[in-house]
């Protein structure tokens, strides 16, 4: 069985710094695209960074230089990288692998202004 477990969230400060990890179990994330989204207060799930392998990642405009998407193939772990949080960035953070469409069940982030 195919599992995926975000940790990393927490409460911060705006202009503050989380690393969430995403561990896979089951199956082996180095052929696969994996993926991060969020899910605010809009109650609309949306994709803040992917990562298709190969060094290729892309990101939203609006969160480009801010967010960072890595992975380590040797550990079966993703990581997002945010930094200078503000609070529109509170959302619960979910890992995902994309084409085979697993989701975690996702990390809260609070940021507080």
């Amino acid at each position: 069985q195919v599992q995926l477990v975000e940790s990393g969230g927490g409460l911060v400060q705006a202009g503050g710094s989380l690393r969430l990890s995403c561990v896979a179990s089951g199956t082996t994330i180095s052929a696969n695209t994996m993926a991060w989204y969020r899910q605010g207060s809009r109650n609309q799930r949306e994709l803040v960074a992917a990562d298709v392998g190969s060094g290729t990642t892309t990101y939203p405009p609006y969160l480009k230089g801010r967010f960072t998407i890595s992975r380590d193939n040797a550990k079966n772990t993703v990581y997002l990288q945010m930094d200078d949080l503000k609070p529109e960035d509170t959302a619960v953070y979910y890992c995902n692998m994309y084409l085979q469409d697993i989701w975690g069940r996702g990390t809260q982030v609070t940021v507080s202004s």
